[in-house]
């Protein structure tokens, strides 16, 4: 994927981080939070993007739990070994 093209997912979930915490006051994506990356910071690197997409799928699909668990556990798992794999090869660039 290019760069804008990851931009634009990033915005996207981004938009749906939004919606759970409209929805739920409760939720706290502190783990994304905690990579102080947002989709409009065009400076950053396409591998921190793509970082911070698998982050916050990760924690979007966990914030889903609630309305599906078994297919959201999955997908969880799939992200956070994708976010993993992403930060190695970011330590390696």
């Amino acid at each position: 994927m290019h760069k804008e093209e990851l931009i634009s997912l990033h915005k996207i979930l981004y938009e749906v981080k939004d919606y759970f915490e409209e929805a739920n006051p409760d939720l706290k994506f502190s783990q994304y939070g905690a990579l102080k990356i947002t989709p409009s910071q065009l400076h950053k690197s396409k591998l921190e993007h793509k970082y911070a997409i698998f982050v916050l799928g990760n924690e979007i699909a966990n914030a889903m739990k609630e309305v599906d668990y078994s297919s959201s556990s999955r997908i969880s798992a799939r992200m956070k070994d994708l976010a993993e794999k992403t930060l190695k090869e970011m330590e390696y660039a």
